[in-house]
């Protein structure tokens, strides 16, 4: 008589806090809910950008509620590293590698953590492929309530919350970035769509000078830097008004930018 196979474990969508690469940390307890704290507590699998930093959010979480086992002894699992450059989203160069492979404990029965190194995962962070792998094992997907920086900046932008979307990164090379930007807010003069978007923290003062270069002087321009902080820089205006303030995103800050009407 053949055992029976172990209810497929699940996959938890875990939120980081969204201080990642900043000078400060934020009290966890400030930023992410009880309920999150104690589940993440309990996973012992992990999916994960990069384990050092996984390593240390769990370290962290262990200071308030203890661990079900010694970190030691976690499975700690890392994307690969071309997914971390292309992204792992339907349509992308990296899409179809296999990530099933990386859900093996849930075949186990296993409940499997997937974390980002900064908010939730694969939302502006690798790990769709992940969650559908999960969808298509049959496994059941539960995703965490935590902080999410694009969402947060929309909500305190003043922009349209009704339709927005968001771009990834803009173009590196200064003539496709400007003619992104001149694309993107001819879509929101047309549709009144807000256009949210990242870049790497290094390349914000860039980034900043090209927005205020190209953008109309009646768009609205939000910026919203090292969110959840206690430093947390947050501002909008019109860019006419932008252009008389002495001002540029810290080049080593996590920021966001959003512009429309």
């Amino acid at each position: 008589m053949s055992t029976p196979k172990p209810p497929l474990g699940r996959l938890f969508l875990v939120p980081a806090p969204l201080d990642f690469g900043c000078a400060s940390q934020a009290p966890l307890e400030a930023v992410l809910p009880s309920g999150t704290l104690q589940r993440a507590a309990q996973l012992t699998h992990w999916v994960c950008e990069n384990a050092k930093s996984c390593r240390a959010y769990l370290k962290r979480i262990d200071a308030l509620i203890p661990l079900s086992a010694p970190l030691q002894s976690h499975t700690i699992q890392e994307l690969p590293r071309h997914v971390h450059k292309k992204g792992d989203h339907a349509g992308s160069a990296a899409q179809g590698w296999g990530a099933q492979t990386l859900l093996a404990p849930l075949l186990a029965g296993n409940d499997v953590g997937l974390l980002s190194e900064a908010g939730m995962p694969a939302v502006a962070d690798p790990g769709s492929s992940v969650v559908r792998a999960a969808h298509d094992m049959g496994a059941q997907v539960v995703p965490l309530v935590g902080p999410v920086s694009l969402l947060l900046t929309l909500a305190t932008s003043g922009l349209n919350g009704q339709s927005f979307a968001f771009q990834g990164y803009l173009p590196q090379d200064a003539g496709e970035r400007s003619q992104r930007i001149r694309q993107l807010e001819s879509l929101s003069l047309k549709t009144g769509q807000a256009q949210i978007f990242i870049e790497t923290p290094y390349r914000n003062p860039a980034l900043w000078q090209a927005l205020l270069a190209h953008l109309q002087t009646t768009t609205r321009l939000a910026v919203a830097s090292g969110l959840t902080l206690a430093e947390a820089d947050i501002q909008s205006r019109s860019v006419a008004d932008w252009r008389t303030k002495d001002w540029a995103p810290a080049k080593h800050t996590p920021t966001v930018f959003a512009f429309g009407q």
